[in-house]
């Protein structure tokens, strides 16, 4: 069956474009791409569902890539021929990254802009007069430049693409939206592509498409049991605390690992309670600027880091736009609280690399958010597991997941975590202490330190701080803020505490000490600084006493 797929060479696309998909090293399309490409080619809208990690972007940016080069062989002015939006930032980056390779070979044809990011409308207008091929960005920020008259859509626009469909509305963009459809022409080509079919996505097919072919091309939303294994462990609060500490110290876990908690501030008592065993993370939340979120999400695709604790918090709080959200928006600014960014999402969209698992430290609160965290790992071909930990209280949440994802022969893919809580007792103690030293000051002193360090790396800020350089002293010179002491000797593990079925297959300082015997390349044990098979580096064979020979002339100068 695999011979008779379509592959990238049979679907017509401009040799250019074939050079840029050879040089990704794609040998052959996913599914989504396969079915989707050529019937994008042909002119037709699409909504098509597909799980996270199946290649979704490029199913729909190389037949925009196509058409594009396609109309520019009969000559015609320079316009904005594609419209993406996104619900979040970062996702905007990460489409336009991926447009970008993609053009690599027919960049001065295909030009594409990502306006998703918080600059002002103002300095973003100059590379919407340049009028690129390809815009990016999200309905509000969308909006705001048609509004500003920075992007004329109206006459132009030839395909138009929602991606994550089914976050759209649940980002609170339903009236941009409907208020952007106002700028657009009567026709257009359209895409919807969403990794689930909700009613959000419904109402958008109703709006967008006219007579779509609808992809549905798997069954289940995650990968099978060979390629994404599923764990739960039923746990209690100071247990979460003491599994997460004990799997990762003790290196059970291994790899780069997403930890989802339910709110910014366990995020950061989770980093802090962390950092007291010497086992570095960062956090990732709507509180931080989205360059900082960027920049965090590179370095851990890079390898700096190997923990992430993210927040997923707009599948945590209702759609924006509804009653209850307002008054909790009003609530918030009467208390002065810092805003979250409403184009945030960690678990949707944004391309974690080579992820080996998701650790659910609070259980999601739908099975839709759910998906979505663990499709964070197992993406294209790799392997991935995910553990969620679960308390008492999320016995429903967890019974609603195993019935959306339960196989035909009605066996849950959702298996228990074959771990012995008593074999780890002996850590309870250290992980008490732990908890006891991330108080609520350490946490609120935590985030104070977060923010001055932003302040003091923000370039919006440079010029200030270049008239105000007395502020800037001030900044630096403040009092250190210390977050919560960090206890020395908790750093290491003794032997003692290592449980007995563990011993020989666990050594949770290995790593590090292989790490630093490795650099000076030694044979052998070495047990002093001397060694006994060279005199020359012996002192007591080495040196050589020479006065006798100095005595003699003068002694013949006395005589």
């Amino acid at each position: 069956m695999a011979c008779e797929r379509l592959q990238f060479h049979e679907m017509g696309l401009d040799d250019r474009l074939l050079k840029a998909v050879a040089d990704l090293g794609w040998s052959q399309p996913t599914l989504i791409q396969e079915k989707a490409i050529p019937l994008a080619l042909e002119g037709k809208d699409l909504l098509a569902r597909a799980r996270t990690g199946s290649g979704k972007t490029a199913a729909y940016a190389v037949p925009i890539i196509q058409h594009i080069l396609t109309s520019k062989q009969s000559v015609r002015e320079q316009a904005v021929r594609a419209l993406v939006l996104v619900p979040t930032k970062e996702l905007g980056q990460q489409v336009q990254t991926m447009m970008r390779q993609l053009t690599s070979f027919c960049s001065r044809d295909v030009r594409v802009a990502d306006i998703s990011s918080k600059a002002d409308v103002s300095s973003q207008r100059p590379i919407l007069m340049e009028k690129p091929d390809v815009v990016v960005g999200t309905p509000s920020r969308v909006l705001a430049h048609i509004n500003a008259h920075n992007l004329d859509l109206q006459a132009s626009l030839e395909v138009l693409v929602v991606d994550e469909a089914d976050l759209i509305f649940s980002f609170g963009f339903e009236a941009d939206l409907k208020s952007l459809l106002c700028h657009l022409p009567k026709i257009y080509q359209s895409f919807l592509m969403s990794a689930t079919f909700t009613e959000d996505v419904q109402a958008l097919k109703e709006l967008l498409l006219h007579n779509p072919m609808v992809l549905k091309l798997q069954g289940s939303q995650l990968p099978d049991s060979s390629q994404l294994q599923q764990y739960t462990i039923k746990c209690e609060e100071e247990d979460k605390f003491l599994l997460i500490y004990t799997l990762l110290k003790l290196r059970l876990v291994r790899g780069k690992t997403l930890l989802f908690v339910g709110a910014v501030d366990r995020s950061y008592r989770l980093k802090l309670f962390l950092e007291q065993f010497s086992i570095p993370a960062c956090v990732l939340n709507s509180e931080l600027p989205v360059q900082s979120r960027c920049h965090i999400i590179t370095q851990f695709n890079q390898g700096f880091y190997d923990i992430i604790i993210a927040t997923d918090e707009q599948s945590l709080s209702p759609p924006a736009g509804s009653s209850q959200t307002k008054g909790k928006e009003k609530k918030n600014a009467n208390k002065g609280g810092k805003a979250k960014d409403k184009e945030f999402g960690v678990s949707r969209g944004v391309d974690f690399q080579n992820v080996a698992n998701v650790i659910n430290f609070d259980f999601p609160p739908t099975v839709e958010s759910y998906i979505h965290r663990v499709g964070r790992t197992a993406r294209a071909d790799n392997q991935g597991t995910a553990l969620s930990f679960i308390s008492h209280t999320e016995l429903p949440l967890l019974a609603e997941v195993e019935e959306a994802l339960s196989t035909d022969n009605s066996e849950s893919v959702l298996k228990p975590y074959q771990f012995r809580m008593e074999e780890i007792e002996g850590f309870r103690y250290r992980c008490r202490d732990a908890m006891r030293a991330v108080t609520k000051q350490a946490v609120r002193e935590a985030r104070l330190k977060e923010i001055k360090q932003e302040l003091l790396n923000s370039e919006k800020l440079k010029t200030y701080f270049d008239d105000n350089p007395r502020d800037l002293e001030l900044l630096r010179h403040d009092k250190d803020l210390h977050p919560a002491v960090v206890k020395p000797h908790m750093k290491n593990i003794p032997d003692y505490l290592i449980p007995q079925t563990l011993r020989g297959v666990v050594n949770p300082l290995s790593g590090r000490r292989k790490r630093r015997r490795i650099k000076p390349p030694v044979e052998g044990v070495v047990r002093s600084s001397f060694k006994k098979n060279d005199p020359s580096r012996n002192p007591l064979k080495s040196f050589r006493y020479t006065g006798g020979r100095n005595k003699a002339p003068r002694a013949g100068k006395s005589s």
